[in-house]
Order: C-alpha cells, then structure tokens, then sequence
C-alpha cells in the first residue's frame, strides 16, 4: 500500500506538471483516470470511472479569478478508493469532490505563503539580469508551492484510508460544507463579471446583447452561438482589413498616374 501510495502522488504530480509542459490536457479526469487504473492494477476500471469523472469536472478551468476545486487530487483519490473498495463511479464522486475542495485549500496556502518568497528571489536575479536563476526559481517555486503539496495530499490520503477521509470529511459542520457549495456556485459568475468589466467597452458591448438575445429569445445552444460570432468576427476582420489596404491602394494608383503623367 505504501508503494501505490507513492505511486499515486507521482501521478498527481505528473497531471500538475502540466504547467510545465504547456496545456496538453494531461490533469483532466479521464487521464489521471488511465494513470491510476495503471497504478491500481484495473485499467479498464480506471478509464470507466475517469470518463464518469471527466463529465463532473467538465467545465472545471480557471475563468478570471475563479478558480475550480483541484480536480487532479479528487479524479485520482476519488479513483484509487472506488478501485479498492470494488465499487463504482459513484464512490469515485463522492469521495473526489469533497476532497478535491479540501485539496484546493492546501493550494492556495501554497499559492499564499510558500511561492511569495520565490517570487521575490525571482526578483532579485531579474535585478541582476540572471535570467538562468529566474527560471531555476519558477521551477523550484513550481515543484514546492504547488506540484509537492498536490503529491503529498493524494499519497498520504490514500495511505490513510477511504475510512480515515470519510470521517475528517463528516467532522465539517454542514453550514460550512452549504457555505461552500453556495460559494463554489458563485466563484464562475464573479470570474466571468471580472473577465467583462476589463474587456467591455461602448464598441463591443453589442456582441454581448446580441448574444444574449440569440441565446435567451432563439433558444440557439451555445455552439450555435459560437458559429455566429465566429462568422461576424471573420467578416469584420475581412472588411476592416479591406479599409486598411484602400487608403495604401489609392496611393500607389496616385503614384502610378503622376509617373504617367
């Protein structure tokens, strides 16, 4: 148990160093799915419950300053124990989103307290043009701030037990576990409110009306409505790119006339 138990923190870590490769997708549900599958020695199980997994955390991504519960720790816990315990997908939710909420905490107090030291090393070297230091340091702060804390609570949480995580989890009063629902349910309206008021302005603001319209009086789904927007995106770009060549087009007919001349 202790070595899966490693073995489950380094595929935690491996789906957070996603940062560090680019957005290859490698943190969403049904790949941690694969990876622990692998480690808990039931692919097919690991690949089912992922799947199961990847549909509760779909629109899990950072909008603004919204930031979604930590679905890498909650897919591969949430996993690991519905493995385990021989049961299914359900067990795999119920335990995964209470823990990746919990996990998300340890985050942030990584993000809080750990990455501003390295931040301000950063800093230092940047003052002193040593760009070799400043990348060590986003690395470092990377692994310790963010990539470590991931690892440690998915390995000792499995090393601790399904039954140990159940009870930490039933000792939360049911108004702080309402408290942050509720405010979960929030935190993407707040992300889109801060992403419109740095982008909104008198020349777009109809894009957003139009939108609306098409969305709440034609009843069009959102892929529709991304259709539309992308076509009039296309054609405004097109005609603006016209009006930009016209004024350079008249001059060189004027250049042209004069030679003739």
């Amino acid at each position: 148990m202790l070595i899966q138990s490693i073995l489950l923190g380094l595929v935690a870590m491996l789906g957070n160093a996603e940062y560090l490769l680019g957005t290859c997708l490698l943190s969403r549900p049904m790949i941690m799915g694969l990876f622990t599958g692998i480690v808990m020695g039931n692919i097919e199980m690991g690949v089912k419950i992922g799947a199961t997994m990847e549909l509760a955390f779909m629109g899990a991504f950072s909008i603004g300053a919204s930031i979604p519960p930590e679905m890498i720790s909650g897919t591969v816990l949430g996993t690991a124990f519905a493995i385990t315990t021989g049961s299914g997908a359900e067990t795999a939710l119920a335990i995964g989103l209470p823990v990746a909420s919990l996990v998300l905490l340890a985050k942030n107090f990584g993000m809080v307290f750990i990455l501003p030291p390295f931040v301000h090393k950063a800093d230092e070297y940047a003052s002193k043009d040593n760009m070799q230091g400043v990348a060590l340091v986003h690395y470092l702060a990377g692994f310790f701030g963010v990539n470590l804390i991931i690892g440690l609570c998915v390995g000792i949480g499995y090393y601790m037990g399904s039954p140990a995580i159940e009870a930490f989890l039933s000792i939360i009063p049911e108004w702080i576990s309402k408290g942050l629902e509720i405010t979960m349910g929030l935190l993407p309206a707040i992300g889109f409110g801060l992403l419109m008021k740095m982008i909104m302005n008198k020349s777009n603001i109809c894009f957003f009306i139009l939108g609306f319209g098409l969305s709440v009086y034609l009843n069009l789904p959102g892929t529709g409505i991304a259709v539309f927007g992308a076509i009039i995106a296309i054609v405004l770009t097109q005609i603006k790119r016209s009006q930009q060549l016209q004024p350079a087009m008249n001059v060189e007919g004027r250049i042209d006339d004069d030679d003739d001349f």
